[in-house]
């Protein structure tokens, strides 16, 4: 096993605890960090490589029939392998949303196509649930069963906020365990049914879930009411029976006192579980071999890398799986002066036990402060190791980033463009300047060269009259590097022949009134008014 430092750039304030990575045919993906910029990746989810040392994010976009998905912390989520043509995905379950909110919501993300240049579009779909319906929550798992020819999804644990007639105004922010429930979802109809257990009595949260056929292993986890973590693993035996399902659960005296835990596998149904807490101000720095069988599960300690300094004396850290062996984790930057970058970032890279398939998840979560963690903006952006511009413009030769060529409607990049060497866009902090601005800058297209070149109204300081004048008429503006606005050219006006206006004759005009008046009323007239 090794430990590599990362090289990453523009990351400070950015990533928090909570995001996901996602392992869709051998690509993998991070979802769920704190904001993301709406105009590079509307979608908010990101393909993650990591090279020379460095991450490097590509926005993934989705399908015209995918739905909203919002970038949700500590949410459930569970890898479906493909089966009876059913396409690989990964179900997501709940989470926080930017507004703080909890999402009771079910999401289905797949691969819908691949393109040129290494271009993926995922689809995103939600699974409407009908019946017993689990209520919005974080910090639970969800994992997928196989039985009797079936599937099915068990999903436990999490927390919410407190019941409406129970909030006040001190409390109205307060979160409590969810009931010791386990839910049943079959994917196929989308119903849900609850089941009460008696072995379980207390709700949990932030623990570990592995799943192999029908059975699932519940690992450590949180008890915020009692606020401990006990040492226990708990087995849950589901048989999908014709009628209704008969669910064993079974408490083993094995188990590890752990939350937020990092589970990658290394193996088929072979998993290495490390970092996490085992009390409320430790961390759990030991690795856990743990490989599921048809006997039951076997555990084993496993000798931990070389940590650094910074890891070992930062209170807390965090990260996901990147599958096939390897983890990402963070850990908060610490001194005086304060660093650029809030995070820093390592890759652990664990050796492969036996070769095979295994299905992988990932899921950084945070352990008990609820009310202490920064709340979700949109305005801020993520990047590993690129700037905003960078991310569309660059290229390291294999197609990791942005080409223009790639994108179906090339006028959304086209405006965040560097249009001269004086350019006052920048996509993250632009406000509308000009009254006819709504989403985009004003552009204002340049005669000179061979084709012309756009650029910024804006930055070519131009009066809101006058850019309304130049996009009306048939003026070639020239930008302020090719000659400004004294050099404009007016392209001839064309000749149009004046038009005759004939004079329209009245055929029943009245004749003018005259008088007649004799001689003797003239001068009489004319002697009254003198």
């Amino acid at each position: 096993m090794s430990l590599e430092p990362l090289t990453a750039v523009n990351c400070a304030g950015l990533v928090q605890p909570g995001f996901s990575l996602l392992e869709l045919e051998g690509d993998v993906y991070l979802f769920g960090q704190k904001g993301w910029p709406k105009r590079s990746c509307p979608t908010g989810v990101f393909g993650v490589r990591i090279k020379n040392g460095e991450p490097k994010l590509r926005a993934i976009s989705f399908s015209n029939n995918s739905c909203y998905l919002p970038p949700l912390r500590c949410p459930a989520v569970a890898h479906f392998e493909s089966r009876d043509g059913s396409p690989e995905c990964y179900l997501i379950h709940g989470g926080r949303t930017p507004n703080n909110e909890l999402s009771s919501s079910l999401y289905m993300l797949s691969i819908d196509s691949r393109g040129c240049n290494r271009k993926v579009t995922l689809r995103c779909q939600e699974k409407e649930l009908v019946g017993d319906v689990p209520s919005a929550r974080y910090g639970h798992t969800l994992s997928v069963i196989h039985s009797r020819g079936k599937t099915a999804c068990v999903l436990f644990g999490g927390r919410s906020y407190m019941p409406p007639t129970e909030r006040t105004t001190e409390n109205w922010n307060s979160v409590v365990d969810c009931p010791p429930q386990v839910f049943l979802i079959d994917l196929e109809f989308g119903c849900s049914s609850a089941h009460i257990l008696p072995e379980l009595t207390d709700g949990q949260s932030f623990h570990v879930a592995l799943a192999r056929e029908d059975c699932v292993y519940f690992l450590g986890g949180h008890i915020l009411s009692s606020d401990c973590r006990p040492p226990r693993l708990i087995r849950l035996r589901v048989e999908l029976l014709l009628g209704s399902p008969v669910i064993t659960c079974t408490v083993l005296q094995e188990g590890l006192s752990i939350t937020s835990a990092i589970t990658t596998p290394v193996g088929y149904h072979e998993y290495i579980v490390f970092g996490g807490y085992q009390s409320e101000t430790q961390k759990r720095m030991e690795c856990t071999y743990i490989g599921l069988d048809d006997v039951g599960v076997h555990m084993e300690p496993r000798e931990p890398p070389q940590w650094t300094s910074e890891i070992s004396h930062s209170r807390t850290w965090f990260g996901g799986s990147l599958g096939k062996g390897s983890a990402l984790i963070a850990v908060p930057s610490e001194g005086n002066p304060t660093p650029p970058d809030a995070y820093h970032f390592y890759q652990v890279s664990f050796q492969k036990e036996q070769d095979g398939e295994a299905s992988t998840q990932g899921c950084s979560q945070e352990s008990t402060d609820f009310e202490d963690s920064a709340p979700l903006e949109d305005s801020e952006e993520l990047y590993f190791g690129r700037e905003p511009h960078e991310l569309e413009f660059s290229s390291d030769g294999e197609g990791d980033t942005y080409n223009e060529e790639d994108e179906e409607d090339e006028s959304q990049t086209g405006y965040w463009i560097k249009c001269c060497i004086n350019c006052q866009v920048d996509p993250n902090t632009w406000e509308p300047y000009y009254s006819t601005e709504l989403t985009r800058p004003a552009m204002i297209f340049c005669s000179r060269g061979e084709g012309g070149h756009w650029v910024h109204a804006q930055c070519m300081e131009l009066p809101e009259s006058l850019l309304l004048r130049l996009s009306q008429d048939s003026s070639k503006y020239f930008c302020l590097d090719h000659g400004g606005l004294p050099k404009q050219e007016m392209t001839p006006p064309r000749q149009m022949m004046p038009l005759k206006r004939v004079p329209m004759k009245m055929t029943h005009r009245k004749a003018p009134v005259s008088l007649k008046m004799t001689p003797a009323k003239k001068s009489f007239l004319r002697r009254l008014f003198d």
